[in-house]
């Protein structure tokens, strides 16, 4: 559209960014525009591959993009959903597990047994994280990357959630039990669990994911004579 002097007038924000950047004038910050959210996402990627993703702040991504970090909530929501869409998750695991955590202690080894498998099940969403995963074996500091997201955002989440003496452990050893079963069945498809069912896998897998999650310490040993 054009305006009086036939010049074509500015781009209208959002409501949103409107709020988002409200008050910030006076220190200079860029304001959110078509380009603002492509300049984050380039920023976020060379901090989180240079640095990793445990140092790195929204407020340190906001400063070197220019922009306030009320912009980077509006456009992403969090630091995981930063990460997601840096690596153009269209389904992101830590979100996944967060989503499923809330319940019945009993049954989260169901609740998230089908919330991955389900996620991975999906075809574009599964694609997306196949590649992920296979691009990480390549890339040193992809893998590093990686390795800082699952330790801070999902096994400390899930030790927080279930508490108790020795639960980063429990928590570590059911990761595993959960990357075992996604490297199994999606990077090498190794049969039958490539072929099997989400009700199959949950029946079979939970019962002993459950025993490590909240598995009781073993009773001492009585000495014989």
């Amino acid at each position: 559209m054009m305006n009086k002097s036939g010049k074509p007038a500015p781009a209208r924000e959002t409501a949103a960014e409107s709020a988002a950047v409200a008050g910030r004038g006076s220190r200079g910050r860029r304001r959110g525009s078509p380009d603002t959210r492509a300049q984050i996402l380039a920023v976020a990627r060379g901090r989180f591959l240079a640095d990793g993703y445990a140092k790195v702040t929204l407020r340190s991504i906001a400063a070197e993009a220019d922009v306030d970090a009320a912009l980077i909530s509006y456009f992403f929501g969090s630091k995981k959903g930063l990460f997601g869409a840096v690596l153009g998750l269209l389904a992101n695991p830590p979100d996944v597990l967060a989503s499923v955590l809330p319940g019945d202690p009993a049954t989260l080894p169901e609740r998230v047994l089908r919330a991955m498998l389900g996620t991975w099940d999906d075809p574009e969403r599964g694609r997306q994280l196949t590649f992920m995963v296979r691009a990480a074996t390549q890339d040193a500091e992809l893998i590093r990357l990686l390795r800082d997201v699952i330790g801070r955002e999902m096994i400390d989440r899930i030790a927080e959630h279930v508490g108790g003496p020795g639960a980063s452990h429990r928590a570590a050893a059911f990761g595993a039990q959960l990357a075992g079963v996604i490297f199994s069945r999606y990077i090498l498809a190794v049969e039958p669990l490539a072929s099997m069912t989400a009700d199959e896998l949950v029946e079979a897998l939970s019962p002993g994911m459950r025993a490590v999650l909240y598995r009781r310490p073993r009773p001492p040993s009585r000495r014989t004579m």
